[in-house]
């Protein structure tokens, strides 16, 4: 969390003293619908719809899309197990493609995973750091595939000026706590395509057939869930969204800062970036020749006193550890688990996606903050200056 404060306070006391809590029945053109409006507004969509988690909104669009049983959905190996578990809750198929050296997904390797049940493909913008999106849409466009971008860690990003979640037929964000900005726990699909956010709309809310909008969809309202968004999260959202410039400015300068200062270090490279301009700036990656170089500049900053870690570490992140996945449980029941009913076995391995174990060992994330003083920002720079030159001359611990 970046900034939370006065004005958040006030708008959640707004909400709690109207006592209209729910965005519907009585709700109608409240705190949500006007969230809505100004968050389709500044990623630059037609549709938003608040949702209670980025996962949600990963699942409503799948479900906005089309994706059912028997349905390959292409997904990285280095994202939040929430990506795959939103395409099970769909009824699809996560296949797992490698990342490259920019820590996203590699458009080759996606490529060489799709098959005649593939369907669509979701890009990672993982740490706020913007997807090869070209190359992505490209692939999509010549095998047919639907691209649902996964934007849950990168609110605000940008790639070559269009806001991540606009450029595919559908994106997903995610307002948790530890997002770019955050209500607590929240999320958004964004489409401007009319059919995907009627089937989204419905899908979100099991009781979409006796809203004020039901009539006027076009899409027969079918069972769904319930992912409603309430009025005091959405209340805070608006004030969060006009602090999201601001972040965002902030972080990119002391990125930058940091990348100038440290441009010409000879211990590591940085990790290729598809638009620095669009990046949201939460994290510096720094590349390293081999894991055992990376663990020991981790070593060393710790003994600096400065907390730094590598992607590898994060475990939830990583495929490796997605136990549900990989050995096949994709639902509370077996007769409902779509690796049942897709008709034919699918294979997964701790080792299958090799590379992306390589390239996240190698990688080191120093974060960015909002609160960082110069002068800290200053020692932090000198701090990775001194460990990286003892790194490369063998006096490291």
């Amino acid at each position: 969390m970046h900034i939370m404060g006065r004005e958040e306070a006030e708008a959640a006391r707004r909400v709690i003293e109207s006592k209209q809590l729910f965005r519907y029945r009585g709700g109608e053109g409240g705190e949500t619908d006007q969230f809505e409006a100004e968050w389709a507004q500044y990623i630059g969509t037609a549709h938003a719809l608040a949702v209670t988690s980025g996962t949600a909104a990963l699942t409503c669009a799948l479900v906005g899309i089309g994706i059912g049983p028997g349905d390959e959905v292409i997904v990285p190996a280095y994202t939040w197990i929430a990506t795959p578990m939103a395409v099970l809750a769909a009824g699809g198929i996560p296949i797992l493609a490698e990342v490259d050296d920019s820590l996203r997904l590699d458009p080759a390797d996606a490529e060489s995973k799709i098959t005649r049940r593939t369907k669509a493909i979701i890009p990672v913008h993982m740490c706020g750091l913007p997807c090869n999106m070209d190359a992505i849409l490209a692939l999509a466009r010549q095998h047919g595939l639907l691209v649902v971008e996964d934007a849950c860690q990168a609110d605000g990003g940008s790639y070559k000026g269009r806001r991540l979640g606009s450029l595919g037929l559908a994106g997903a964000h995610s307002f948790n706590q530890f997002k770019v900005i955050t209500c607590g726990e929240g999320g958004a699909v964004v489409t401007s395509d009319q059919r995907v956010y009627e089937r989204a709309l419905i899908h979100h809310d099991v009781g979409a057939a006796f809203r004020e909008h039901a009539e006027p969809l076009a899409e027969p309202v079918f069972a769904g869930l319930n992912f409603r968004m309430n009025e005091i999260l959405s209340a805070v959202l608006r004030v969060q969204l006009t602090r999201l410039p601001g972040l965002l400015d902030t972080l990119r300068a002391q990125k930058r800062t940091m990348m100038d200062a440290l441009k010409d270090e000879p211990a590591f490279t940085f990790n290729p970036g598809h638009d620095p301009e669009g990046d949201c700036a939460s994290v510096l990656p720094l590349l390293f020749e081999n894991a055992s170089f990376a663990r020991g500049f981790i070593r060393g900053m710790q003994d600096e006193g400065i907390d730094v870690g590598s992607p590898i570490d994060s475990g939830r992140h990583v495929y490796s550890n997605w136990g549900p996945i990989l050995e096949k449980r994709g639902a509370h029941h077996p007769a409902i688990d779509p690796f049942n009913r897709c008709g034919y076995v699918v294979a997964y391995a701790r080792d299958m996606c090799p590379r992306t174990l390589e390239y996240l060992a190698r990688t080191v994330y120093v974060d960015t903050r909002i609160d960082r003083a110069p002068a800290e920002l200053t020692e932090l720079i000198h701090a990775i200056q001194r460990v990286a030159r003892r790194k490369l001359s063998g006096t490291a611990k």
